[in-house]
Formats: C-alpha cells, structure tokens, sequence
C-alpha cells in the first residue's frame, strides 16, 4: 500500500514522502524533495526537479553548502557606500535619502522575485539559463555576455579602489599601475576556491571591515565638524546631468542581484534565501541612510567622494586601512560568481566541475586568470571611482536590479496576468518598475558618455596619483 503526505511552508513548497510495505516491513523511502511555487492567486507552477548543480552525492567537490548567505551582505555593502554622503550633498538631504530608501525598497522587491523564480524552476542556477529559459539559445547568450560584463565591471571597480586606498594610505608612494598589479594578484588568488563556503569565511571580514572604516571615518569627521549643519533639504537649480550621477551611484548601491541566483543555487536549503535577502537588505538600506546623513551633516557639502576622504588626513589613513578587507573581498565575491559561470558553462554535461584533476583546477586557475586581467585592464581605462561607479550602474545594475526580475515574474505567470483584479495591479506595477529599470538605462547612458565626452574619465594606465578627494562643493578635488 503507498500513502502519501505533503507538508507545505510559507514558501509554498512541498515535499512529498511515499511509504512502501510490501515486504511487511516499515521501510520509508525518501524519492526526492519536489519544488513547487503557488503564484499570488494560489495556482502551483510546475516544477523542474533537477538541480543546478546535480547530484552532488559523493562528489570531490561539493557547491551547496552554504547555510544563509553571509555573501550577499559582503557582496552588497561594499564600495557604493563611499559615493553616497556627496550623493545627498549634491541632490539635498530629503530627495537624497527619499532615493536611497525607495530604490532599496525595490530593489527589495525585485530580488524577492528572482528568489521565487529560483524556486519555480530549480535549474536555473544564473541570469544566462533564466534567458535560455524564457528566450532560448539567444537570451542565453545575451544574458550570458550581461552576467559576466557586470561582473568583471564591478571586479575592476574593485581594483581600482585598492590603488586608491593604497595611494591614501602611502601618500602616493608608488606608481598607482603597481599598486593596481597588487590588487589583482591578491583578488586572483583569494579566488581560486571554487565553492562560496570556502569565500564565505572571508565575507565575515568584508562585512566587518566596512562598518568599522565608514564608522572611524564618521566619528572622525563628527569630530573635527568640516562644516557642520551647512546642508540643503533639497539642491536648488541642479543641472540635470550632475544630478544624474548620484542617483546612479545610489542604484551602484544596490546591484548585487546579478549574483543572487548564484548563491541561492548553492544554499542547502534554497528556500532561505528570501531570509537571507530580507535580513541583508534590511541591513543595506538602514546602513546607507544613516551614515549618508550623519556625514552629510557634519561634512556638508566640502563631504567627499570616497566618503572617508572627508574626515582628516590621519583618520583618513586609519578608516582605508580597515576597508582594505572589504575593498579585496567583495571584489573576490563578485569575479568568483563571473568565473563559476564560464567554468559550469565550460563544463556543463560532464562531472569534471566536482573533480579535483588537472583538468579542472587547470581551467578553473585559467578562467580566474583571465577575469582578473581584464578587471585590471578596466581598471586602468577607467581610473575615476564616480564615472565607473555610474557607469556600471546604468549599464548593467538599472537591467539586473530592476527591469529583468519583471520580465521574470511576467514569464512565471503568463497567461494570468489580467485574470483578476489583483493580478492586473501586480502586471502593471511591474509593468512600471520594467520602465523604470529602461529609462535609468537610457538617462544614465547619457549622463555617462557626457562626463566621458568632457574628459571626466581621467588618465589612462597612468602613474599619477589617483588619490583626490573630489568634493561636492568644488567638484574637481582642489
């Protein structure tokens, strides 16, 4: 006699045990745990039982051990950060912290959606295989050359703070190109292990590291007062362009979600990453408002850009020591997402990727190799930290962030989309929210080619000292 028994959570999954006594013995025979999701009207989508990463049972090397997500809080809080005080200066206190909550609370939203298309369909373990899913070979391929370029954009972010911070601290005492060859080299090597576990450690660090610089840096500049209460509750007269930029540095802030799909693909249990996610943005958005206000108050508008620039010289140096951490780690986090890609990818139908033999550590260390150069290379072409902050922003972060889960979510449900009232005010807000991600593309585009066009990018593969603050009063680091 078989008997079956279902247990539902609050994710809407099911996993369903059959019993079997034909032998007059009581053996339970697990089959497999089913992942299905119930859409807002309470009608279960069908699921894809295999896993990204397959079965693991057994293997050399293992990709779902992660317990919650301690990366996503290293990969998000990170260097968008720095730009935020000078993002209030420039746009005034009220509108500044107005976009920094509204667009996490979408941000929000939007990586909640992608959590559950993670669950509707298993498989799916990137954006490329979301694309083949919902286009086929075509939407792979430019999801594909997406996921990795943002990757590899905000690696090179990475790099290029590393030589910013070693020129802060050293007072320029070597050639910023050297100081960027070291910041790869190190970035290379934190990312040879293969598995999240493994970069997860580090991700403590990074977290930690973060708050301490940004907290020295506020207490610093709390302490010597720059210009204290000398804030506007909204910019008068701001030409359109220059407000561009610290909205697209507010939304750099919250670009992680390219990397969600990734670390809920190698969670034991997929279905916290909605606490995961909660838990970090919650974090992110009460992190940014905070400290963006109380350095804007106590800076005004002489506060800098990286933030920790506003405090004095010798709290300066102490609050770029600490950031090192998270200035190397949360760039280890981003390119070893880029490299596991192109590496499954690489190996996709074959069990070389759970191997340790010369052919996968080989291609593993050569894949790692290759981003990490091309890091430094747009590091070099791009040596100013607001320009390449903004670019990304609106090149990559206003399609992952906020157009694409829509076009998800739209996939998920179609053919419900107008079947009731509540399912007609769900498609057009995230009919909006898909609009919205297309214009801070096309503006944010424009703002970019125009600092690009007035020389605003600096000096490529240059020597010079890369180490200026640039205030929001005077805007040229005088």
């Amino acid at each position: 006699m078989v008997s079956s028994k279902r247990h539902s959570d609050s994710t809407g999954l099911t996993e369903t045990k059959q019993e079997t006594g034909k032998t007059g013995r009581s053996n339970e025979l697990e089959l497999q745990q089913l992942a299905t999701l119930s859409d807002i009207e309470g009608q279960v989508l069908p699921p894809l039982t295999e896993d990204a990463f397959g079965n693991e049972e057994g293997a050399e090397i293992q990709y779902k051990t992660c317990v919650w997500c301690i990366v996503m809080l290293a990969e998000n809080v990170s260097l968008g950060v720095l730009a935020l005080p000078q993002a209030l200066a420039i746009l005034g206190i009220v509108p500044g912290l107005l976009c920094i909550c509204f667009l996490g609370l979408i941000a929000t939203y939007t990586g909640w959606l992608i959590g559950e298309f993670k669950l509707a369909y298993p498989k799916v373990q990137s954006f490329p295989d979301c694309g083949e899913l919902i286009a086929g070979p075509i939407g792979r391929e430019i999801m594909a050359v997406g996921s990795v370029l943002i990757l590899i954009f905000i690696s090179g972010a990475h790099v290029l703070t590393f030589a910013v911070a070693m020129n802060a601290l050293t007072g320029h005492g070597a050639c910023t190109i050297i100081y960027a060859v070291a910041g790869m080299i190190i970035c290379f090597v934190l990312g040879l292990p293969r598995t999240f576990k493994n970069v997860s450690h580090l991700s403590m660090f990074s977290c930690a590291s973060i708050v301490l610089a940004v907290f020295i840096a506020m207490i610093g500049i709390g302490i010597s007062k720059p210009d204290a209460g000398n804030i506007l509750a909204v910019h008068p007269d701001i030409p359109f362009v220059k407000g561009l930029g610290p909205v697209l540095n507010i939304i750099l802030a919250y670009t992680g979600h390219v990397a969600f799909l990734s670390f809920q693909a190698e969670l034991k249990d997929p279905r916290e990453f909605k606490k995961a996610l909660f838990f970090e943005q919650g974090i992110a958005v009460t992190f940014y408002m905070t400290i963006s206000a109380v350095i804007y108050y106590y800076a005004g508008p002489l506060v800098t850009s990286p933030a920790l620039g506003s405090a004095s010289p010798v709290i300066t140096k102490v609050a770029f020591a600490f950031a090192i951490p998270t200035i190397i780690i949360a760039g280890v986090v981003n390119g070893s997402v880029a490299c596991k890609y192109i590496y499954i990818r690489m190996w996709k139908g074959t069990n070389v990727v759970h191997q340790k033999s010369f052919k996968s550590l080989g291609s593993w260390v050569g894949i790692c190799a290759a981003l990490w150069v091309v890091a430094w290379l747009l590091a070099e072409a791009i040596p100013n930290f607001n320009l390449l902050l903004g670019l990304i922003a609106a090149l990559f972060g206003s399609w992952f962030s906020y157009a694409l889960p829509m076009v998800m979510w739209f996939y998920q449900h179609k053919g419900t989309w107008f079947k009731s009232k509540r399912m007609t005010v769900w498609s057009v807000c995230n009919a909006f929210l898909f609009c919205l991600g297309v214009t801070i593309f096309a503006l944010g585009m424009w703002a970019s080619g125009h600092e690009l066009q007035n020389g605003s990018g600096g000096k490529v593969f240059s020597c010079a000292d890369n180490w200026s603050p640039v205030s929001a009063v005077l805007g040229n680091g005088e």
